[in-house]
C-alpha cells in the first residue's frame, strides 16, 4: 500500500536586508525630489506675478557690507515696472548682454562656443551667460562656480524660459542687475547717476548704464572712464545693429 505524500506549500522568501534599504531610499529620494520640483515651480510662478523683495545677490551683498564695510557704499533698491521703462534701457542690455535673447530658449550655445574658442587663442576668458540665466543666478543662487550652483542655474533657466514670456525676463532682470556700489535696478540707477525717472534715459544713457554691467562696482555711468566711453559707443551700434526699439516688438507681449 502506497503511503500518500503530503505537499508543502513554499514559504515566500524574505526580502533582503540590502534591497529593502535601497527601495526605502529610492522612495524618500523620489519624495525629495518631487518635494524640489514643486517648490522650486511654485517660486518661479510666484515671482512671475510679483516684484521679489530682494534676491539672493542683494542679500549676499548686505551680508558682505555689514562684515567689511565699503567706501561710497549705499543699498537702494525699488521696483519699476516694464511700462515705466525706457525702450532705449530695454535694447540698451540686450545689445550689451544678450543679443539673441529673443532667439534663445535661455542658453546661446554659440556665444558659449566662441568665447572658449577665443580663451584658447589666449583671449581673456569673457562670460556668455544670457540674460535668463543671469536673472536665474541673480534672483535664485548664491555667488559661486561651482558644479552644483552651475547645474542650478541652468534648472531655474529652464524654468524661466518655460513659464516667464521674455517681457517678465526683461522687466525682472531690469529691476535687480547692479548698476553701480549697491545700486540695483534701472529707477535707483537712473535716478542716482542721471537724476531722472528710468522712462525718461536716452538712447545713450540708457547704454552707459548697460555698459557697467560687467564691472558695477568699478565702473560709473556719472563719471565715464575711457573704458566705459568705447563699450558705450559699441553698444550704441549694436542697438541700432538689432534694430532699435522696434526689436521689442518681436517679444511675447509686445513692447511697452
Amino acid at each position: 500500500m502506497l503511503s500518500a505524500t503530503t505537499r508543502t506549500t513554499p514559504q515566500p522568501r524574505a526580502p533582503r536586508p540590502q534591497r529593502t534599504r535601497r527601495r526605502s531610499v529610492g522612495i524618500v529620494l523620489a519624495r525629495v525630489g518631487q518635494c524640489f520640483v514643486a517648490f522650486t515651480v511654485a517660486q518661479v510662478l510666484a515671482y512671475m506675478m510679483v516684484p521679489p523683495p530682494l534676491t539672493m545677490f542683494m542679500v549676499e551683498d548686505r551680508i558682505a557690507e555689514l562684515l567689511h564695510p565699503r567706501k561710497g557704499y549705499d543699498f537702494r533698491y525699488e521696483w519699476v515696472a516694464y511700462s515705466d521703462i525706457s525702450d532705449h534701457a530695454k535694447v540698451a542690455v540686450i545689445a550689451a548682454e544678450d543679443q539673441k535673447f529673443s532667439e534663445h530658449f535661455g542658453f546661446d550655445f554659440e556665444s558659449v562656443e566662441k568665447a572658449i574658442a577665443d580663451h584658447e587663442r589666449g583671449r581673456k576668458l569673457r562670460g556668455a551667460s544670457t540674460i535668463s540665466q543671469q536673472v536665474a543666478k541673480n534672483l535664485f543662487l548664491w555667488p559661486g562656480k561651482n558644479p552644483v550652483r552651475k547645474g542650478l542655474e541652468a534648472y531655474y533657466t529652464v524654468l524661466i524660459e518655460a513659464l516667464w514670456p521674455k517681457r517678465r525676463i526683461l522687466e525682472v532682470y531690469l529691476n535687480t542687475a547692479e548698476f553701480g556700489n549697491g545700486i540695483y535696478g534701472v529707477k535707483a540707477a537712473s535716478e542716482e547717476f542721471f537724476d531722472k525717472p528710468p522712462s525718461d534715459l536716452s538712447r545713450y544713457e540708457a547704454a552707459l548704464l548697460a555698459g557697467v554691467l560687467p564691472n558695477p562696482k568699478r565702473l560709473r555711468a556719472d563719471r565715464p572712464s575711457s573704458y566705459l566711453e568705447r563699450r558705450t559707443y559699441n553698444i550704441v551700434v549694436f542697438m541700432r545693429r538689432i534694430g532699435g526699439t522696434e526689436y521689442l516688438e518681436g517679444f511675447w507681449g509686445g513692447a511697452s
